[in-house]
């Protein structure tokens, strides 16, 4: 029997009850309403909209009405610090013909955009969020004209099982040397266009992130650690140099991808799956050094393991586990790296399972230090204000909260532009029948 959202304190001590380590709830949510300052940025509050790619931009990569329209909710919406979607680096590492896509052609389209999230922010609610970029390379999910055009770091058989990817796909060493040129540039882009920062992207197995378990790869890009992480630290090292120094460096980076050793990152050699940590913390001290002070934590692959970031009710497999056994493993991961690295201020990931009980969680765990900031996904497609609701009443309204349904993902992996069918029903129900029912 598939377990229900976690929409009521009934139903959230139900579910908690399975855990080895239930997850901590506080009635008092009052710490996610308190502002938090890195260097000279002031967070207004303690809520993420988490980068929710919508796939609506125009064919040369600037955002279209729906991208628009999406940031305008958001803006309104309350959150303290606003992930702004995938932003391709260059045109052949774009997941999808309407991905948005930084160049020197469409940086006042970004200009524009930045500019229109704080106006409505101030205007709608008297606070200005902090709006950062995400930087991308989609790596072996690279789709820029509507078909498969991988760009993998080396062939996968979890992934291509009897199909394996040709050997020409597999980036050189000075191929990558470029990918990390590009990813620099998007962050004087970036900066250019008015965003307060850039996340150097290396998570859910796109290319950056498919590097860090690049065990048997030869050359300087695969085998040791100091070369796996090549590439997510020259870029970031590199932006650092050539952004001002308010300008914030980020990355939203997988501990965890859920894999067997030599094919998943943040496992031990041997083919067990429990969680091993130690090299992504060694890779947290790395940026700390190189003068990281933020960094957004997930796991996981939304293409094959989705459970493991994103716990659903419905999807396209029986999940090996309860929902809240992923949520709980996020949280806690995120939590043990935060013990590691106390220097880093840590976005949490997967509240969105938990629905209305998602800040009593968030907020308890901020209480204890475990991590800074709490960070929602899909329920900013469904619940676009919801930093306002928890900000007003310290609560969110269970019949507005996600129903962790999947049809957003439905949308996308069928090619069109993802938004929420429940609750946003008027726009996106047509294009759910659209691509998916027919």
């Amino acid at each position: 029997m598939k377990a229900a959202v976690c929409n009521t304190k009934a139903i959230f001590d139900q579910q908690n009850a399975i855990l080895a380590n239930p997850l901590p709830y506080a009635e008092d949510t009052s710490v996610l309403k308190k502002g938090l300052t890195l260097g000279s940025k002031h967070f207004p509050n303690r809520l993420v909209c988490q980068a929710m790619e919508g796939c609506d931009g125009t064919a040369d990569g600037r955002p279209g009405e729906l991208t628009i329209r999406r940031y305008r909710r958001l803006a309104a919406g309350g959150a303290g610090l606003i992930w702004f979607e995938a932003t391709a680096v260059l045109p052949e590492g774009r997941a999808n013909p309407r991905q948005l896509y930084m160049s020197d052609q469409t940086l006042d389209s970004f200009r524009r955009i930045v500019w229109d999230i704080k106006e409505t922010a101030l205007k709608e609610t008297g606070r200005e969020p902090t709006v950062i970029m995400q930087a991308t390379h989609s790596g072996r999910y690279s789709k820029p004209e509507g078909v498969p055009a991988p760009l993998i770091a080396y062939n996968n058989p979890i992934f291509e099982q009897e199909n394996p990817i040709d050997s020409s796909r597999i980036l050189s060493d000075s191929d990558l040397d470029r990918v990390g040129e590009a990813l620099i540039q998007g962050a004087v882009y970036a900066e250019r266009a008015g965003f307060d920062g850039v996340d150097i992207k290396c998570c859910h197995r796109y290319l950056n992130c498919e590097l860090l378990s690049a065990y048997e790869r030869p050359g300087r890009y695969g085998g040791s650690l100091e070369n796996r992480s090549r590439l997510l630290l020259e870029s970031v090292r590199g932006a650092k140099t050539s952004t001002r120094s308010d300008f914030i460096v980020t990355t939203r980076m997988n501990a965890y991808d859920g894999f067997p050793y030599p094919y998943g990152f943040g496992v031990k050699p041997g083919g067990d799956l429990t969680p091993d940590y130690s090299e992504a913390i060694e890779i947290l001290r790395q940026l700390q050094k190189a003068g990281v002070g933020l960094v957004d934590i997930t796991m996981g692959n939304p293409y094959f393991n989705p459970h493991v970031n994103r716990p659903y009710v419905s999807g396209g497999y029986e999940p090996p586990e309860a929902p809240i056994e992923g949520v709980a493993r996020m949280l806690e991961g995120t939590k043990l790296l935060k013990q590691a690295v106390p220097e880093l201020l840590f976005i949490s990931s997967a509240l969105t399972y938990l629905g209305a009980s998602a800040p009593h969680v968030a907020a308890a765990m901020i209480e204890q230090g475990d991590y800074d900031f709490a960070g929602f996904g899909r329920m900013i497609l469904a619940y676009p204000d919801f930093a306002n609701d928890i900000l007003k009443t310290g609560e969110l309204t269970a019949r507005r909260c996600c129903v962790a349904c999947g049809k957003c993902t439905q949308i996308m992996r069928a090619g069109g532009t993802p938004g929420c069918v429940i609750h946003d029903r008027e726009v996106y129900g047509p294009i759910f029948k659209t691509y998916v029912e027919q």
